[in-house]
């Protein structure tokens, strides 16, 4: 089994060509000044794009997302409990509507 940070690197290495669309506009502070790193270990999960400044998780959803319904939502409840607010997005939507994307990762923060 792999360790929370091994798996982490493993996810980023291996990242979906929609999580790499939207990785382009957040890092080295691209959206704003904002600081988002991504394929985070919080606990026992792994998110893909975490800004800890604003507590904000966003997680880009692909058709294996389909099969996991309960599995995302406790996960879901937990980092709500701890204090994250969590945007998601499904590929399509980075992939045909990205500056709606954008905008509503902005409204989330206040900007």
């Amino acid at each position: 089994m792999l360790s929370p940070t091994s798996f982490a690197r493993r996810l980023r290495r291996n990242q979906t060509p929609q999580e790499d669309i939207l990785w382009q506009i957040l890092r080295n502070k691209g959206l704003r000044g904002l600081k988002f790193r991504r394929q985070v270990p919080l606990g026992s999960y792994t998110v893909d794009f975490l800004c800890y400044q604003h507590r904000l998780i966003i997680e880009v959803d692909g058709t294996s997302h389909d099969l996991r319904n309960d599995y995302d939502e406790s996960r879901e409840h937990h980092l709500q409990t701890v204090g994250f607010r969590i945007l998601r997005f499904t590929n399509g939507q980075i992939e045909h509507d990205l500056s709606s994307v954008i905008a509503r990762i902005l409204r989330a923060i206040g900007r």
